[in-house]
């Protein structure tokens, strides 16, 4: 971001409707940032709510009199600012599906917001905003398209190890592929499809007018556990009129998390399948788990601890993401022996505004396209195809993700 370009570090947020960054004094340095006019089409497109009309501190980003104001939000510790829209330059690497080619597509007039560093609590260390990936014409992947006039389409390869420099994963821009990797299969060729769904209404810590949410929905049918299928109230699937129920994606829920009235069946049928396996159940369960298992024994594979398989069934039986135990066992270490395998879902309460939460840890090492031309999401697990989302070849150290 910025002019000189720099390396920008930001959290990925699907429901985002516009991108974020901290503009304290003497941290966001450009040449090239301006400013949007209260009342101007462009602010009123992007559903201001305020006018940032004075300015108490000395003029500079996130500081200037007369203009348009957001509010940009931190999902994690579900917190709101009054800050300042933004224009500014945004670089993304360019790659031809097998690597990083060295060059950089610059998109001169990106619209975003600031805020001040007391958004930043909550968040991983090292990042310094939100790259707003929703349903809005202010998302980062509609700015791209609007930009290279290229199709609506990104796709996120979410990686299983820690976050650093040396492993990240990888996101995609403008292109429904080649995705190759080191397997050297495109990825794009293997992608199952289930339709992306529009909940009418959204739900943000400020209230705009109803206007349809910014999250992506998929039409989850069922949930089965080594082909066994849990006990669903089918309503709790679909979206009522209020916007409650459905299934949807997040990137900054860490674990799935499930209506208790789906939770409790589900959980009980793990645990019976999970007997099949000879798997020894702990009694010490670590919160924010209800299900754990001794690692102690526990049989290791290529997608994982070797577990009851879970199939997420999308609108045809025939359509289903499948959940590994890579994806729905979480490691936790122990004071003494070999630690506990624990299941990776949570109990949402029976007060749950979405039903199914899939989390990040369930989306790791999968291969996520969301199209939005053709309201459709994409997915394939990369750990079939023998590789993972550290693998995608960043020959380019200095410019290392997304790439257009």
């Amino acid at each position: 971001m910025k002019t000189p370009l720099q390396p920008t570090t930001l959290l990925l947020d699907l429901s985002g409707k516009y991108s974020w960054i901290d503009c304290s004094a003497g941290v966001y340095i450009s040449s090239t940032h301006h400013y949007i006019p209260c009342d101007s089409h462009q602010c009123n497109s992007l559903t201001s709510l305020a006018c940032s009309d004075d300015c108490f501190d000395q003029a500079g980003p996130g500081c200037h009199s007369s203009s348009c104001g957001l509010f940009p939000e931190n999902p994690v510790i579900k917190n709101t600012v009054l800050a300042q829209a933004l224009v500014d330059t945004v670089g993304l690497s360019v790659t031809d599906g097998s690597s990083v080619t060295g060059k950089v597509g610059v998109v001169p007039n990106f619209v975003l917001s600031c805020s001040d560093t007391s958004l930043l609590r909550g968040l991983p260390d090292g990042v310094s905003g939100l790259a707003g990936l929703g349903r809005f014409n202010y998302s980062l992947p509609s700015q791209v398209s609007k930009v290279f006039n290229s199709p609506q389409v990104f796709a996120l390869c979410l990686p299983s190890c820690p976050n650093t420099t040396e492993y990240s994963g990888a996101a995609f821009f403008n292109t429904r592929g080649p995705y190759n990797f080191a397997s050297g299969v495109d990825l794009s060729s293997h992608l199952s499809y289930t339709p992306l769904i529009i909940n009418p209404i959204g739900f943000t810590l400020i209230t705009y007018f109803n206007y349809p949410s910014a999250e992506y929905f998929i039409g989850l049918t069922s949930i089965k556990i080594d082909g066994k299928q849990v006990d669903i109230n089918p309503s709790l699937l679909t979206i009522d009129n209020n916007g409650y129920g459905g299934t949807r994606l997040s990137t900054i829920t860490p674990y799935t998390t499930l209506h208790t009235s789906i939770y409790r069946p589900f959980i009980q049928l793990f645990i019976n399948e999970s007997m099949t396996h000879n798997l020894t159940i702990s009694t010490n369960p670590v919160s924010p788990f209800e299900v754990c298992f001794n690692a102690s024994g526990m049989h290791k594979t290529w997608f994982g601890p070797k577990v009851p398989v879970i199939d997420l069934v999308m609108h045809s039986e025939d359509v289903f993401w499948k959940v590994y135990g890579s994806n729905s066992m979480v490691k936790v270490e122990g004071e003494y022996g070999e630690g506990l395998w624990c299941l990776g879902f949570v109990d949402g309460g029976d007060e749950a505004r979405t039903s199914v939460v899939i989390g990040g840890k369930q989306m790791e090492d999968n291969m996520l396209q969301f199209d939005l031309e053709n309201e459709r999401l994409g997915f394939s697990s990369i750990l079939e195809h023998k590789s993972s989302c550290i693998e995608f070849n960043f020959t380019d150290g200095y410019w290392s993700q997304p790439s257009l």
